[in-house]
């Protein structure tokens, strides 16, 4: 596609970054989808305390600059032959910020931190959740209906914003600004967009974020409701807040030299499932990144599970609504950053051949759960563990067991479902070792894309579907290339005849690591 300014015409492309939990990274897409340019800084996570875990507002938008311009210079090209911004963001982490001046109340709240504990466990111990749960449980008796047994089910964890920020309404004086209507309150693509745009909202009693990340905050909404009423009666609110998932205006033109008109703002997982081509009912992906997100895509209509899946807004295209349904393990590549800083190996790229170098784990187990474990044991007092240490481990045995975990997890995520396949992506996807374990166990075909960080990819889609650059998404599922596909081995499972594969006990002696390590942060 081409740009016509000034009477010259200009070959144009799709510019998408993608704020993740770790790293911001800016890709410069050509109409092939091939990535023209890129960029990638770091996010320095903050802990000021045991279980908080805090991002600097300011820092973020520097590196959002930051990697703009860097992917624009790597390319070589020019600002201005950018057609439109794609963004992706993490989902759930949130600050609060005067709407006069601009300036935060606070840093980020990150969707990993725990300070909210003690009140999500007083709300699911509380009367109106067993009300909620026993009016499901009778109804899911007389009407034998499994829709009602799963939302029975259902709990609050600390990865809902609601919890974390009416920590912050009670905790900090500076947030009571909101009593003067004065503060604003968004998660992080609510806040670029205020940045880009130089507050052009800041006036108005509108406040806009994309409906992918806005369900991450109504969430137990979405859960409830898709039972009772139609969701669609309130996609679009009347409330002060105004939802949309496209047109979020352009960026100032002070800012990079020229204004780009902003087209897509997604959360992370569901634009990595865009970005995956995952258009069809049944379709499934895994991103093993910070943390480990499974999604499934049910079509128009909302799904939960009793295994533990709950149903979110994967994208909203015009009048179309896509909703998923999604299960998550939080630590996964976390673990794997810790294991590199405790200096277990210097290359994550390491990590295949030394997980390869030893026969097994020696016995040892590791629960990746530095936040907590989330569903379907839904315990935020886990801690992170190594069990079964001795004499005879070595550094490969560690790392074996620290990638065994990451499958093990990626299994349990993927194992209710009866899919021929699924595709993966994230930085852990290129570890071979947790791919082909991951096949092995799940006992299906799992591809594995030529480009790995789909969330970028993903955003660069959806902008350039709205603007034209690109026509339709059977025009997308012809630019996908797939690296690698894994076939699974039928020794590491259990066999057909009962018979116990190599990795069932190793599985067992797991699932006993997990119980042993819940509660440890509970009342002695």
């Amino acid at each position: 596609m081409e740009i016509q300014r000034n009477g010259f015409k200009r070959e144009s492309y799709i510019l998408s970054v993608d704020v993740g939990t770790t790293s911001i990274r800016c890709h410069i897409f050509d109409k092939e989808a091939q990535i023209r340019g890129s960029c990638t800084t770091k996010v320095n996570l903050l802990y000021p305390e045991p279980g908080l875990v805090e991002l600097d507002p300011e820092e973020l938008w520097r590196g959002f600059v930051k990697v703009v311009n860097g992917a624009v210079q790597d390319s070589g090209l020019q600002m201005r032959q950018m057609e439109t911004l794609g963004i992706s963001t993490q989902r759930g982490t949130f600050t609060t910020w005067d709407r006069k001046t601009g300036v935060p109340f606070h840093n980020f709240i990150s969707w990993q931190d725990l300070r909210a504990v003690e009140l999500v466990r007083s709300w699911n111990n509380s009367c109106t959740m067993k009300a909620i749960h026993g009016v499901m449980m009778a109804l899911h008796f007389l009407s034998k209906n499994k829709r009602f047994q799963a939302a029975s089910l259902i709990v609050f964890s600390t990865q809902h914003v609601t919890f974390r920020l009416a920590w912050a309404l009670r905790h900090w004086k500076q947030v009571e600004a909101v009593a003067e209507g004065t503060c604003c309150f968004g998660t992080i693509d609510t806040w670029l967009l205020y940045k880009l745009t130089k507050g052009r909202f800041r006036h108005s009693r509108v406040c806009v974020c994309s409906c992918t990340v806005r369900d991450c905050v109504l969430r137990m909404l979405i859960y409830l409701l898709s039972y009772i009423i139609p969701i669609h009666s309130y996609m679009i609110s009347s409330s002060p807040f105004c939802f949309t998932s496209h047109r979020f205006g352009s960026t100032d033109p002070s800012i990079f030299g020229v204004s780009i008109p902003i087209m897509s703002v997604m959360a992370d997982q569901q634009a990595a499932m865009f970005g995956e081509c995952c258009f069809d009912i049944g379709d499934v992906k895994i991103t093993m990144g910070t943390g480990t997100f499974m999604n499934i895509n049910t079509g128009s209509k909302p799904h939960t599970s009793v295994a533990g899946l709950y149903p979110v807004v994967g994208w909203k295209i015009g009048p179309e609504v896509v909703y998923l349904a999604e299960g998550n393990a939080a630590d996964t590549g976390t673990a794997i950053k810790w294991a590199q800083e405790l200096e277990l190996f210097s290359d994550v790229r390491e990590t295949d051949a030394m997980a390869n170098s030893v026969a097994n784990s020696d016995g040892v187990c590791f629960v990746p759960s530095f936040s907590g474990l989330q569903a379907p044991l839904n315990d935020p007092k886990a801690c992170a563990s190594f069990m079964g240490l001795k004499p005879s481990t070595t550094k490969s045995h560690l790392v074996r067991a620290i990638l065994e975990s990451v499958a093990f997890r990626s299994v349990c995520l993927l194992e209710s479902l009866c899919v021929p396949m699924c595709v993966a992506d994230g930085g852990i996807c290129t570890n071979d070792f947790v791919m082909q374990l991951t096949a092995d166990l799940f006992g299906r075909k799992v591809a594995r894309p030529t480009q790995h960080e789909m969330s970028c990819l993903g955003a660069a889609f959806v902008a350039g579907l709205e603007v034209g650059f690109w026509k339709s998404q059977e025009e997308l599922k012809k630019l996908q290339r797939t690296d690698r596909v894994f076939l699974p081995r039928n020794l590491y499972r259990m066999g057909d005849g009962g018979t116990e594969g190599e990795y069932t006990p190793i599985l067992q002696r797991w699932e006993q690591a997990l119980k042993r390590s819940m509660n440890w942060y509970g009342n002695p």
